[in-house]
């Protein structure tokens, strides 16, 4: 008897690939045999982390529509032929059972041609507002693995599963790491801390927030792990200076994300799906900032999702810079509202969410497909 075969598509951001390789890895822990095959674009992130993470990767020619630069599309039909030309072949030459679609632009040639080949596949959704490829490829997937409530106004109801978002599980981990993790990052375990974070690349607007307001913080005696990304540590570093306070820690990446999350006592984050995966696990007070620069405002609408259940605060990014630090402050000094939020994120988590859909992956793989010439 053949291992079962599957190919996992999709990419471009660390939310697109993290959950793909925590599926891959608990289809690896079902059937330590299955062949699994990743597909990405080319010169695009998962490239590299899907490798790193032990599995083999094929990357298609494809990207994205281009919204500022009508030139730049001008090679879009080409991109996409080409790519779904390469998604056919590759469908029949490694001949999966199951194919999944975590979202990123590999996804739409790699689904397409499965449901030509006929071939089951599994949409792994992780927002809580379709984009236009999953919207289109829903309407023949044998599975949606959705991660909040109310998807059916995407999706056929009947093929839909809630099964949360995948999350790293190491991340999550934080039980009894409170007073490590403020050590490991130089801070006092019993002052109170938030952690502002903006992802590995950071983000702009929490980063002028912090650095506006950064004496007022100081003046309160209120510790900060500051993760600025990539893009802007060496500037806030120019201006604000390394050791600016005892209570300031600025840190251009998180390697022990969880330390991190242990030490705080409140968290000021973006509203990617991932990441708001995790927080439902990490249950703390938390104050989301959508990002405005995605597809349909997602991240608005992912937020939203956990303020109508009063478990996160939302700041509009156009109004983060005046109040952002001000709401922090007073939210960190209310600890009956600090416990309310943590209590309902955590009504919210769903940590098994890699093995309820591996499993699914695998029911539909039992299924076998159908292979043309």
């Amino acid at each position: 008897m053949r291992a079962t075969r599957i190919i996992i598509s999709g990419g471009g951001t660390g939310g697109h690939i993290f959950p793909a390789i925590s599926i891959a890895n608990a289809l690896r822990r079902i059937e330590p045999g299955c062949e699994i095959l990743f597909v990405g674009a080319l010169g695009r992130m998962e490239m590299e982390k899907v490798p790193a993470a032990g599995y083999k990767i094929v990357g298609l020619n494809i990207s994205g529509i281009q919204r500022g630069s009508l030139l730049k599309n001008l090679t879009l039909p080409g991109k996409v032929f080409s790519s779904l030309s390469k998604a056919m072949q590759l469908v029949k030459d490694f001949r999966p059972d199951a194919v999944v679609g975590v979202g990123g632009y590999a996804s739409g040639p790699i689904l397409f041609a499965a449901s030509l080949k006929g071939v089951p596949y599994l949409i792994q959704e992780q927002n809580s507002y379709a984009g236009i490829t999953n919207k289109w490829l829903g309407k023949k997937a044998s599975k949606i693995c959705v991660a909040f409530d109310h998807m059916d106004q995407f999706f056929p109801l009947q093929r839909i599963l809630k099964t949360g978002n995948p999350v790293r599980k190491d991340v999550a981990n934080i039980v009894n790491k409170h007073h490590s993790g403020a050590e490991l990052l130089g801070l006092d375990p019993l002052k109170r801390t938030i952690l502002v974070t903006g992802g590995s690349l950071g983000a702009g607007t929490l980063n002028k927030s912090i650095e506006k307001h950064l004496s007022e913080i100081i003046a309160e005696d209120v510790q900060i792990i500051w993760q600025t990304g990539k893009s802007y540590y060496k500037g806030i570093l120019e201006r604000v200076g390394l050791n600016v306070h005892p209570n300031i820690r600025i840190l251009e990446f998180l390697n022990k994300m969880d330390m991190a999350y242990a030490a705080a006592d409140l968290i000021i984050s973006r509203a990617g799906a991932g990441t708001i995966a995790e927080l439902c696990l990490i249950k703390k007070p938390v104050i989301l900032v959508p990002s405005p620069n995605v597809a349909e405002d997602h991240q608005t609408k992912n937020a939203l999702a956990l303020v109508q259940n009063n478990a996160a605060l939302l700041i509009a990014d156009r109004s983060a810079e005046d109040t952002l630090v001000k709401e922090a402050l007073i939210l960190l000094k209310d600890k009956d509202r600090s416990a309310v939020l943590a209590e309902n994120i955590g009504k919210m988590g769903l940590p098994n969410a890699d093995e309820v859909i591996a499993k699914e992956v695998m029911i539909l793989a039992g299924k076998g497909g159908a292979y043309g010439a």
